[in-house]
């Protein structure tokens, strides 16, 4: 059997779903499969997991060297907002959202998500579908350009950027992270926070863009939520300010409706973890807990 790669926030989010032997769960967002990992572990010996991914390259690796695990796994391609019609009248145990990039995904060049290494522009979850970052930097109107931008990347020199990527676009078809990277470093000038590259905003906002990441996002959550098992929990990480405000916002409203909110504010990643995983230090959970009808008649 395989080690697993150690996901981010792995212990708080186990704990958080109170994952149990005989428990059905559903990991919405595979990615490197270390959090599926951990819930058939601990579901064993006759739990079951669900794990859906939008990326059939993160379902094939999630799928290698899990030797008898296997047999409690099923393995879906779908974007999640697709789970409440897979679940189709099933009521898992705990459901949980990693709404970030995997590892994999980002070291990859050809996947066109970082500007560490050059590549395609491409920034597609599921490259059979959608348009990818470089039709969209090579296509959009500059005010759309700007906008999008500054909403998805909340970039302050985004008007500046898209006039220097539709300047640079009359030249020559802009088509690697390199190219691109390099015309908004021009354009943005120095980054305010101490490390932070001055393309990291824009190609956040690409991404976000090409992959239709916040797209129903609160309303999707507000549908799995109803979906749990009574006592059933819902967990999500976000990585950046936009995402979790979503989540936020959709379980404040849950509260009012048979939910109980477990994170008060979200759980972060300690000293130790952002040390050994860099990538982690933005991430954000929450989780809340369908309170069974014994518990809410007791509350009113």
């Amino acid at each position: 059997m395989r080690a697993p790669h150690v996901p981010v926030l792995l212990e708080e989010c186990l704990e958080l779903l109170a994952v149990r032997p005989g428990g059905s769960y559903v990991d919405g967002t595979v990615g490197m499969g270390g959090h599926t990992v951990e819930m058939l572990r601990r579901s064993a010996p006759e739990g079951r997991v669900l794990g859906v991914d939008r990326d059939a390259e993160s379902l094939e690796r999630a799928a290698l060297g899990l030797g008898e695990l296997a047999e409690r796994l099923h393995l879906q391609q779908a974007d999640f907002r697709e789970l409440p019609a897979i679940l189709a009248g099933q009521r898992p145990d705990g459901i949980l959202l990693d709404l970030g990039i995997s590892s994999a995904q980002l070291d990859d060049a050809e996947r066109g998500f970082s500007f560490m290494a050059d590549g395609p522009l491409d920034m597609r979850m599921d490259r059979s579908r959608d348009a990818t970052a470089a039709e969209i930097v090579n296509r959009l109107p500059e005010k759309d350009l700007a906008d999008l931008i500054y909403r998805f990347g909340e970039e302050p020199a985004s008007r500046r950027i898209a006039r220097a990527i539709v300047a640079a676009r009359r030249r020559s078809r802009i088509r690697t992270t390199g190219e691109l990277a390099g015309i908004v470093r021009g354009a943005a000038g120095r980054s305010r926070r101490p490390g932070l590259d001055p393309a990291t905003r824009t190609f956040q906002a690409l991404r976000i863009h090409v992959n239709r990441e916040l797209e129903g996002l609160g309303q999707v959550l507000a549908a799995l939520a109803h979906c749990l098992a009574e006592g059933g929990r819902l967990a999500v990480i976000a990585f950046h300010s936009l995402e979790d405000r979503e989540v936020k916002v959709a379980f404040r409203e849950l509260a009012k409706d048979g939910f109980r909110v477990l994170t008060r504010k979200p759980v972060r990643p300690g000293e130790a973890e952002v040390r050994a995983n860099p990538r982690s230090r933005s991430a954000r959970l929450r989780a809340l807990l369908r309170e069974s009808h014994q518990a809410i008649g007791r509350a009113a």
